[in-house]
């Protein structure tokens, strides 16, 4: 039996499968509001036969976008606009769904990809001024951001109880906690972005006490049914930056907190990193912290083939993979790598007349679509 099509509990939820859609953000929101793009892309995926979707990062406070055309939770119409989109999923895919909650800090007030990305200055239309742990940009010549008090700090927190709470009426399974990719609560875990001299700053004890005071906060604030991980960056892939031992430590604290899992990424911090591209490239950072922790490990980074997927899997190496942009390429991809597999996947009736005549056990019993 293929480990990668076994099931598994990821805290009170039911899995049928080890394959997550990472949270991809889309930058096509209005003013932080779901549009027809995201009930097209999100009920594509959703019909993929991936066990779990976490939709894209969303932001927490209208300041805490990566781009002024990020996804966000940060008000009760946003949650209101967002349901009709989680609704339709639920009629008609299994899928469990999750939400990544994020505040970008200062990468926030970014222009989209597709545009270049670069800051967007303060004195623009699309600009506003950003927040940090210190007052450092992320790189020479953008936005100097302004350095989070203590009402900041507590502010902000706040923004993440209340995204969460919106979250947990929406009836969604997972909430991830974005601490990775160089956004705000990655940026106190660095000492690359975070030289603060007070209680937030200096030692890793001190480095890691907000982020792990949000993650207390939300875990505090909704209720047991719901899945509550913390998406991390592994590693700066910069000298003297955020490193695998640390994340270790970190890891460690957020499993004593009830962290029920951890999404193993890395880089985004510094425009300095020289990352290490290659097949499962950051899959062995996953691996070091499975060792070190109870909670499920999710592994993420350049997994684009079943039989690579398996073997992480099978290995020990993660408890689940995480796709991103391979999902993009085929949205399909659970379903290929069942049939590569030997295994079944859970597909829509109304596609089971799909399947190929030498695959027919594919989608399990389908003789009722086979008319």
């Amino acid at each position: 039996m293929s480990k990668l099509f076994s099931p598994f509990k990821l805290g009170p939820i039911d899995l049928p499968n080890r394959i997550v859609i990472a949270p991809m953000c889309q930058y096509s929101a209005q003013d932080g509001f779901p549009t027809d793009w995201h009930m097209i892309h999100l009920g594509h995926l959703a019909l993929s036969g991936a066990a779990l979707l976490i939709l894209e990062a969303a932001a927490v406070s209208r300041d805490g976008r990566i781009s002024p055309d990020d996804l966000g939770l940060w008000s009760d119409e946003h949650a209101a606009a967002l349901e009709p989109v989680v609704h339709a999923i639920r009629r008609h895919a299994p899928i469990k769904i999750g939400i990544q909650l994020n505040h970008a800090g200062r990468k926030a007030s970014s222009e989209v990809p597709w545009q270049g990305g670069a800051n967007i200055p303060v004195g623009h239309a699309r600009g506003w001024q950003t927040v940090a742990p210190s007052a450092l940009p992320h790189a020479e010549g953008e936005t100097v951001p302004l350095a989070l008090d203590a009402a900041g700090l507590q502010r902000i927190q706040d923004d993440f109880v209340a995204a969460a709470r919106r979250a947990d009426a929406l009836g969604l399974d997972v909430i991830e906690v974005h601490a990775a990719h160089g956004y705000l609560l990655h940026q106190f875990l660095s000492p690359l972005a975070n030289v603060r001299t007070d209680e937030y700053g200096g030692a890793l004890e001190n480095r890691m006490r907000f982020p792990l005071a949000v993650f207390r906060a939300i875990r505090a604030a909704v209720s047991p049914e719901m899945v509550v991980g913390v998406r991390i960056s592994a590693t700066d892939w910069v000298e003297g930056g955020w490193d695998i031992e640390q994340s270790v430590v970190f890891a460690r604290e957020l499993d004593k907190l009830g962290c029920q899992y951890i999404h193993v990424s890395s880089g985004g911090v510094s425009p300095l990193q020289q990352i290490a591209l290659g097949p499962g490239y950051q899959i062995g950072f996953a691996a070091r912290i499975k060792g070190e922790v109870a909670m499920p490990v999710i592994g993420v980074g350049l997994i684009t083939e079943a039989r690579q997927a398996e073997a992480i899997v099978a290995d020990g190496q993660a408890d689940l993979v995480a796709l991103a942009r391979a999902m993009l390429y085929d949205p399909r991809w659970p379903w290929h790598a069942a049939a590569e597999l030997g295994a079944t996947v859970t597909a829509p009736p109304q596609y089971w007349r799909s399947q190929p005549r030498e695959q027919k056990a594919l989608f399990g019993d389908t003789r009722l679509g086979q008319r």
